[in-house]
């Protein structure tokens, strides 16, 4: 989904003449979920794999799909990841990342 939202945003670009830019982090790991109200429902997810994900994205550089390791364990087989090294993030300290680069070849 995430190298789709980035193909996406190079059409839209394109189409309007804009240069448009988008970040991107992934976490992978346990949430809550909730819905929110009772007149104008909301749904929400709550947890730590939510602030995580957060801050891929915030500490991510633009243009980049930015992963944890946690993800990274969890699609490496099927795309191919670069290391990005470990980036000091507020709360977490310092985590080693990843970029997410693209599919493999050999995994469709």
């Amino acid at each position: 989904f995430a190298l789709d939202m980035q193909q996406e945003l190079k059409l839209i670009s394109r189409e309007f003449e804009r240069e448009l830019d988008i970040r991107i982090g992934i976490h992978s790991g346990p949430v809550t979920a909730g819905v929110i109200g009772t007149r104008k429902f909301s749904h929400d997810l709550w947890g730590d794999t939510v602030n995580t994900a957060s801050r891929m994205e915030s500490n991510g550089e633009v243009g980049a799909i930015q992963i944890s390791e946690q993800t990274k364990a969890l699609v490496e087989d099927a795309f191919i990841v670069q290391p990005r090294g470990e980036v000091a993030m507020k709360g977490k300290g310092k985590l080693m990342t990843y970029f997410l680069c693209g599919a493999r070849e050999d995994s469709h």
